[in-house]
């Protein structure tokens, strides 16, 4: 997989919830959702809850990948050192990531057809 969650920072707080994944390769992040899900025990649960499909958009190795629960506009910041944050907004009201158990999941799509395309 060529991106990775670090962290869910300020769960709970809807102005500052969000997910922070990294680019661990160029990649295209529309081939990624995330997911809320809780745990069952130690075990991870199959309980989907809300999801988040990213936007086709090449991002490259080393950059930044923040998704914030709430509303705003999609942009990208530029650093000197060459890597760049890519912001989105799950454009939701109330917050994902409330409690301890809450854990984010990412999954990789490995192929995806278009409505009405036929092989």
């Amino acid at each position: 997989m060529n991106l990775k969650i670090l962290s869910v920072k300020d769960q709970g707080d809807l102005e500052n919830e969000r997910v922070v994944l990294q680019a661990l390769a160029d990649c295209d992040i529309g081939k990624y959702i995330v997911f809320d899900t809780t745990y069952d025990g130690d075990m991870i649960s199959n309980e989907l809850r809300h999801s988040y499909w990213f936007p086709d958009k090449d991002v490259k190795k080393g950059d930044k990948v923040v998704l914030y629960t709430k509303k705003g506009k999609d942009k990208e910041k530029s650093f000197e050192q060459g890597f760049k944050s890519h912001f989105f907004y799950w454009g939701l009201e109330r917050t994902v990531w409330n409690k301890d158990e809450d854990c984010a999941l990412l999954i990789r799509v490995a192929e995806y057809r278009a409505k009405g395309i036929r092989e």
